[in-house]
């Protein structure tokens, strides 16, 4: 959620454009260009990452199915988001497809990694 609250500062929103409110985003979704479906991408995908890396470092057993359920969760947090706020199609699946299940899986990659480091 830090992402997206900084997000205005970084990429700012189209002129015109209500990003306080549900009903502004969905108002003004037609004025977004690319560049500004990058940062809701990459909170995401972030999120997601931080969640199964966590999830698989301290879970005893079988810390990559539980990376992957934390994937799941969040991917099922992302297809509401997609039938709440319609947006393009391309961002759509770029964000279903490479937010949520790859990144839970290089999250259990990398805290396994750590783990290994670590012991």
């Amino acid at each position: 959620m830090g992402i997206i609250m900084i997000s205005g500062s970084i990429i700012q929103p189209p002129g015109g454009a209500d990003v306080t409110t549900m009903e502004g985003l969905q108002e003004s979704m037609h004025l977004f260009q690319p560049k500004h479906f990058l940062m809701p991408f990459l909170a995401h995908a972030l999120g997601t990452l931080a969640g199964a890396l966590l999830t698989a470092y301290f879970v005893v057993s079988e810390p990559k199915k539980w990376a992957i359920f934390i994937g799941c969760f969040f991917l099922l947090g992302g297809i509401s988001n997609v039938v709440m706020l319609p947006s393009p199609l391309w961002f759509n699946i770029v964000d279903i497809v490479g937010a949520y299940i790859p990144m839970a899986y290089f999250g259990a990659i990398l805290a396994a990694k750590i783990k290994h480091k670590n012991s």
